[in-house]
């Protein structure tokens, strides 16, 4: 071989990695989101679930770090002003909030970070962050079906089923600001439109670090 001659290895398609997405979850209470949220992390092993930072107390069954971070106000406040959450909202007089550290982590490790959030979170991280944002709105069938589904959970009063229900047409009124709208009429239909949307944002030609290369490989282009 000339001195002039060039010895190039292919790139294999193994040297492309993916940036992770972030994926919200949005929906009035009642209307399916956790349900969906549970199923898709049982399904997709590269995909976490964001464990957000609170002010109110456990339900029954809830587990501190598991379900949510339990803090008192005075913590939340400080984590606020000390900039370590990605967003944080006031909902139903308590405060919540996505710690800022372990979701980066994730993402750059090129995994998938879900998250069950109201509107404004949702708002907030498109502005923090508006290139890793993926967001769907969950949509129940019906009013009278939200009302069912929300006093079939047994887990609240009448007045706080009540309160929930008139907060849900404002709720709803905010569908237009997400990227997908799922009408969650049938759980098992909502996960699968739910993983194809995962699916097909995750094969984004601008989450693949490594692609232009990888192509100029395929043309022998240096």
């Amino acid at each position: 071989m000339s001195d002039d001659a060039v010895s190039t290895a292919p790139i294999s398609a193994n040297a492309i990695r993916r940036r992770g997405l972030m994926l919200v979850l949005s929906s009035p209470s009642g209307a399916g989101k956790t349900t969906i949220s549970r199923a898709l992390l049982a399904m997709e092993q590269n995909l976490v679930m964001s464990v957000s930072a609170t002010t109110r107390p456990p339900r029954p069954g809830e587990v501190d770090a598991r379900d949510y971070h339990f803090v008192d106000r005075q913590r939340f406040e400080d984590m606020v002003r000390q900039n370590e959450l990605l967003e944080h909202a006031r909902v139903f007089d308590n405060h919540y909030g996505t710690p800022k550290a372990p979701v980066e982590a994730a993402l750059s490790a090129g995994r998938d970070v879900l998250f069950d959030i109201d509107w404004q979170g949702t708002q907030q991280m498109r502005q923090n962050a508006p290139s890793d944002l993926v967001s769907i709105f969950i949509l129940p069938p019906s009013v009278a079906e939200l009302e069912q589904r929300l006093r079939g959970r047994a887990q609240d009063s009448d007045e706080v089923v009540a309160h929930r229900m008139a907060k849900a047409s404002d709720e709803m009124s905010h569908w237009p600001e997400y990227d997908y709208i799922v009408v969650n009429a049938e759980v098992g239909q909502s996960v699968a439109a739910v993983a194809s949307i995962l699916a097909a944002e995750r094969l984004k030609r601008d989450r693949q670090i490594g692609l232009a290369d990888f192509v100029k490989g395929l043309r022998g282009v240096e």
